[in-house]
């Protein structure tokens, strides 16, 4: 590949990354070509691989410094799906009337991108009094239990710390700059199966059927008012995904039903309360009915909130003076990595307009690239001259 010019042009970098084909778990080459890139700028690179999945840490700076600043990211991409609905090669990185195509383009290479950019040409130009850290991972598609996870469990052993952390995620609905994130909804999904006794639809009760109890569980659960929402949170929320009994008979009772709901959850609750709520219906339910109820439950992150301040401050401020526009501070959305990083330090995210993530034809706006690199460079010095 062709060497990367002294001011890192964050649209080719971009490029480089899409065509490498990293779909969860796969590297992919990916963080090998910024880990390349970062070494060269003098940047100490770990790598901190767990579970089959690859991670990287940069570090610019004394580790023992006492302010440090830190980007978050990854590299993995979720599948392409039918290759043939692409207009175009998914991992080519295709540039047409302006936007670069491929897998990833928005989520989130770019993001990655921008902010290796950023700190690379910032400590080289004008070199900080304190610390710079990148950390990216492959497996933020995935469970995330060997992704950023890893990285902050690696932190702790090696006694390396960020004092704030800048997640760039793809935060802004429609127009770039409209928002920042400054925490996250909570997330469990909850597997019921309900257990009876098979039989003949005809002798109904020579059988126990399943379907009913279950049904009337969905229910009351689907009926529940969670909460009213919080100072910076909506309402949570419940959603049943499943409800699967896989009898193709019309003449038989089932033996056996399952259903699935996912919560999202404010600040209002903890994952281990819900987790209580959803067990004591499913016993009333059972109790109720006679039908055997079992519950088991996937966590995948609390919720949480940075407090707006100086943190969503600095950012805020760098993102309208590259903008003009004024953010609006948000907790909508999924989940993401910040979910980890706050357990480690403050953290907000911002990133760029996100319409086309894990869609056919994904796709960034070129300038979107270039001007998210300067909202980055801007936030480092601004942090840096505090």
């Amino acid at each position: 590949m062709p060497a990367l010019s002294p001011a890192i042009d964050p649209a080719e970098l971009t490029a480089r990354l899409v065509r490498c084909p990293s779909v969860t778990p796969e590297e992919g080459g990916a963080l090998t070509l910024l880990e390349e890139l970062l070494s060269a700028a003098g940047f100490e690179c770990t790598r901190t691989d767990r579970g089959g999945v690859a991670n990287l840490y940069a570090r610019w700076g004394a580790k023992d410094h006492p302010r440090s600043f830190g980007f978050n990211g990854h590299t993995d991409v979720v599948p392409v799906g039918d290759v043939s609905a692409w207009s175009c090669d998914p991992f080519g990185a295709e540039i047409r009337d302006g936007w670069l195509m491929g897998r990833g383009a928005c989520d989130m290479k770019s993001g990655v991108a921008a902010f290796v950019a950023a700190a690379v040409d910032f400590v080289r130009d004008t070199p900080p009094d304190g610390a710079v850290v990148i950390t990216v991972t492959g497996d933020e598609e995935g469970d995330g239990i060997d992704g950023t996870a890893a990285i902050l469990d690696w932190m702790v052993r090696a006694d390396e710390r960020m004092s704030v952390c800048l997640v760039g995620e793809p935060t802004c609905p429609e127009r770039f700059g409209e928002m920042i994130k400054i925490g996250r909804r909570g997330s469990l999904t909850a597997y019921f199966a309900a257990t009876g006794v098979q039989g003949h639809s005809a002798y109904p009760h020579r059988a126990k059927n399943p379907v009913p109890a279950l049904a009337r569980l969905v229910d009351r659960l689907s009926a529940a008012e969670l909460d009213s929402g919080t100072d910076h949170f909506d309402p949570s929320t419940l959603a049943v995904t499943t409800f699967d009994v896989g009898n193709p008979a019309n003449n038989v009772i089932p033996a056996r039903a399952t259903a699935t709901v996912n919560i999202r959850f404010n600040d209002t609750h903890r994952s281990d309360t819900l987790i209580a709520w959803l067990e004591a219906q499913a016993a009333q339910v059972a109790q109720d009915t006679g039908i055997g109820i079992e519950v088991s439950v996937k966590v995948s992150g609390e919720s949480f909130i940075t407090p707006p301040g100086a943190l969503s401050d600095l950012v805020a401020k760098a993102v309208q003076a590259e903008t003009g526009v004024v953010p609006v501070l948000s907790t909508s959305g999924g989940t993401s990595d910040a979910r980890f990083m706050r357990t480690h330090c403050p953290v907000v995210e911002f990133g760029l307009v996100g319409q086309s993530m894990h869609q056919v034809d994904e796709r960034v706006e070129l300038a979107q690239i270039h001007a998210l690199k300067a909202v980055y460079a801007r936030v480092l010095a601004a942090y840096f001259a505090a």
